[in-house]
């Protein structure tokens, strides 16, 4: 096959994925899960101000695409394009379209209609509590991966992209004053934006003149080592806040910075028109790389399909959902905006370089991919297309790299309070927020110390996450398959993805089960048991729930509807 034209690619995926939303997602809205306006969501029933919060759908739709578009949409297919092009692109398309959109808009209405319940908590409800008990051990350790790694990944960044220090933590000042303009001053929602997106980029513009390095050693750690330290404190506080002084606009704001970044990429594409100098099925693959099925599904988890939004839609974006019918564009339109960033790093990656010798160099082996090689590429392209310097192009997009992981990063260390919290619900025991927060970390720092001062630990259990992560979204798709069949309403849509995913990620878990044991990776390979144990337990509790719905009464709709005084204005 000839080498096509980026441009080439960027236009058939867009225009596919918003085609999707367009088309696929309205028939998904009225006819599998019948969004109701007037249905009264958990934010009205239950707000507290603190997690509960009705909120315009642009603002919680910055927050849900920042939060689950961590590194991983750009990691993923970072090191997937070793396979070659064409099937990464097939599968980040193709996996937004008719699995990731369907996952994280049915993932936030199932938790919407059960009162902003999590994932782990329905999985009880509707597939009993040994099926529960067992889903929380999977979602636990696949937010202690999140965490841990993007943590890591991070601090590489800062530490290499030493310009992106000052608007990353920069951006926390712009994210609180935007919190205290919108929600305290009620100030117009664009001028807000407008102001908070123009502070962001002077931000970059300082941080590029004036980058920020830390001391080569401070007690006993390097600058990774601290960056990381740093990192946790500000996860923690961040996780206690409450999500509309520092979560909300944070988010928002991040979001719409990152989507104007990606414009970035994507105008400087259709300017420069690179080549894919990438070979669309790469038959010159290093030694050390895997079998392209089952790896290249769970490799490219986020920008196809993740499990790890279904945590992120029902632990804190169900909770501050407006209006049901907004789930449409927070959750399916969330998707697509994962896998325009998923498209963006495919097209970085293989066009980014002058030649194929020049990308072969690069991968040299299975693990060489990754956000450095985005920054790399992507910088180049942006550099060709719209003339900015190549050192302020890297620090634009390592910018957004770093605000797309922290935001990830927060956001699971406040998921993991919440599932401590459900266990300590489980074992009756009261386990307030601070209590909860301080042992999410303390786990968190443990395993990221446990291999020294720099932070590496952080990485040990991260082979572990596409097939965990892929693993969490079929049971979700399962559970989402329960309540559906529960209410008579069409299931087609997920049960066969659901299928597809399922097959994959137990194919990709086996065959890394095998590599552990031969490498003698002792952890890997208990907890790569562990996981495996637990989710095909859940599975068959899944399987059992499905055929005994199917024979219970048609579960009645819970429709308590909206007041006037509820509603939000009109965006």
């Amino acid at each position: 096959m000839d080498a096509p034209n980026s441009v080439v690619l960027a236009l058939i995926g867009v225009a596919m994925m918003v085609a999707g939303y367009l088309l696929y997602s309205k028939f998904l809205a009225r006819r599998v899960y019948k969004l109701n306006a007037e249905f009264k969501t958990p934010s009205h029933a239950y707000r507290d101000g603190v997690d509960f919060v009705p909120t315009n759908k642009y603002v919680l739709w910055g927050h849900h695409f920042t939060s689950v578009a961590g590194a991983a949409p750009i990691v993923g297919p970072a090191v997937a394009v070793i396979w070659g092009w064409l099937p990464a692109f097939l599968w980040v398309v193709f996996g937004t379209i008719f699995i990731a959109g369907m996952h994280d808009l049915g993932a936030l209405w199932a938790s919407q209609r059960n009162k902003g319940q999590s994932i782990g908590t329905l999985s009880g409800r509707y597939i009993g509590p040994r099926g529960r008990n067992l889903f929380l051990v999977v979602v636990f350790l696949l937010l202690l991966m999140v965490v841990c790694a993007f943590g890591v990944v991070i601090s590489d960044l800062l530490v290499a992209q030493p310009g992106a220090v000052i608007p990353v933590w920069g951006a926390l000042i712009v994210a609180l004053l935007v919190g205290q303009a919108i929600y305290r001053f009620r100030m117009n929602l664009l001028l807000v934006t407008a102001l908070g997106v123009a502070a962001l980029y002077a931000l970059i513009l300082v941080g590029d003149r004036y980058p920020i390095t830390l001391p080569e050693q401070f007690l006993g750690l390097n600058p990774n080592g601290q960056w990381i330290v740093l990192l946790f404190l500000y996860a923690a506080v961040a996780s206690l806040l409450p999500v509309w002084v520092l979560l909300q606009p944070r988010d928002y704001i991040n979001g719409i910075q990152l989507f104007i970044g990606l414009g970035i990429l994507y105008g400087a594409t259709l300017i420069a028109t690179p080549t894919i100098v990438a070979p669309a099925f790469n038959s010159n693959a290093p030694a050390d790389t895997p079998s392209l099925i089952p790896l290249l599904f769970v490799t490219i988890a986020c920008g196809a399909i993740s499990g790890f939004h279904g945590t992120v839609a029902t632990g804190t974006t169900s909770k501050q959902l407006d209006r049901e019918t907004d789930a449409r564009f927070v959750g399916y339109f969330g998707a697509v905006g994962e896998g325009l960033l998923a498209l963006g790093a495919i097209i970085a990656t293989t066009a980014g370089f002058q030649t194929l010798a020049q990308w072969e160099e690069v991968y040299d082996s299975f693990s060489s991919g990754g956000v450095p090689v985005f920054v790399e590429g992507g910088a180049n392209i942006v550099n060709a297309g719209l003339g900015i310097p190549a050192g302020l192009s890297a620090t634009i997009l390592a910018t957004m790299a770093v605000l797309f992981a922290a935001t990830t990063m927060d956001t699971g260390v406040r998921l993991m309070r919440f599932v401590v919290q459900e266990v300590g619900e489980l074992a009756k025991v009261k386990v307030n927020v601070v209590v909860s927060t301080a042992v999410v970390v303390v786990i968190a720092a443990a395993l990221t110390f446990s291999q020294g001062g720099d932070g590496s630990g952080g990485m040990l259990i991260w082979p572990l996450f596409g097939t965990t992560n892929q693993l969490l979204a079929a049971l979700t798709m399962g559970i989402i398959t329960v309540i559906l069949l529960r209410k008579g309403r069409p299931f087609l849509p997920v049960l066969i993805p659901m299928a597809f995913v399922l097959v994959m990620s137990l194919y990709a878990a086996l065959v890394q089960v095998f590599g552990f044991f031969d490498d003698g990776e002792w952890l890997l390979f208990s907890l790569n048991v562990v996981i495996l144990i637990a989710g095909t337990w859940v599975l068959i509790e899944s399987i059992i729930a499905m055929l005994g719905a199917r024979k219970l009464q048609k579960e009645p709709e819970d429709d308590e509807l909206l007041t006037d005084d509820e509603k939000l204005p009109a965006s």
